[in-house]
Formats: C-alpha cells, sequence, structure tokens
C-alpha cells in the first residue's frame, strides 16, 4: 500500500470559547510546570511527581485539568499512567494566537 508524502492537513480552527478554556487551563504556574515537563515527551507520573516535587493527589488535580482542557492524553501500562501533551491542540492553540497577531496590526477606523 503507497504511502502519502503530502502533509498533514491543519487541525481545525479553535473558536474563542475552546481557545479561552485552554488558556484558562495553562494560566496556573503549576499547570505550565507539567506542560514545560511534558514539552520533552511523555513521562509516568511518577517522574513528574520527583521532577515537580509534587504530592501526587496535587499532580493528579492538576493532569485532570489539563487533559479535560484537551491539552493532555494519557495512557495506561500496568499500573503505571502515562502522560503526554495533546499536538493537536498545542497546534490550534498556536493557529489561533497567529490570527489574533495578524489582525493585530489592523489600523483603527477613523473616529468622528
Amino acid at each position: 500500500m503507497p504511502v502519502s508524502l503530502a502533509p498533514a492537513p491543519p487541525p481545525p480552527a479553535l473558536d474563542p470559547d475552546q481557545a479561552r478554556a485552554l488558556l484558562k487551563a495553562l494560566a496556573d504556574p503549576i499547570r505550565l510546570q507539567v506542560i514545560e515537563a511534558l514539552g520533552d515527551g511523555e513521562r509516568c507520573v511518577c517522574d513528574l511527581t520527583e521532577q515537580l516535587g509534587l504530592a501526587q493527589s496535587k499532580l493528579s488535580f492538576h493532569l485532570r485539568v489539563l487533559k479535560e482542557a484537551g491539552l493532555l492524553v494519557d495512557r495506561q501500562s500496568g499500573r503505571w499512567v502515562y502522560y503526554r501533551l495533546r499536538t493537536e491542540s498545542i497546534e490550534q492553540l498556536r493557529g489561533w494566537l497567529q490570527g489574533l497577531a495578524a489582525h493585530s496590526a489592523t489600523p483603527a477606523k477613523p473616529c468622528r
């Protein structure tokens, strides 16, 4: 079966409510640390707990918020749960921010 070399289509655009939900989840400093840690790749909860110096219950709360916002996905292997970033959500947020940046240069209409 031939493999397509065409680039993947861009993820669907975010609406402002979806962008606000993602930004709200990212606004917490601990959750941002989790995101940064997962920027190096998939991690087990035990590794994140140690790296971030957080109690497992506190980390689990923040992981749940990030997962519900659509920023993380998890998988279970035995008794361990591994988390990784959901790249589609990050790409969607980047696209939304790029749209803001592109339109922010539009000059105001003259006042009467």
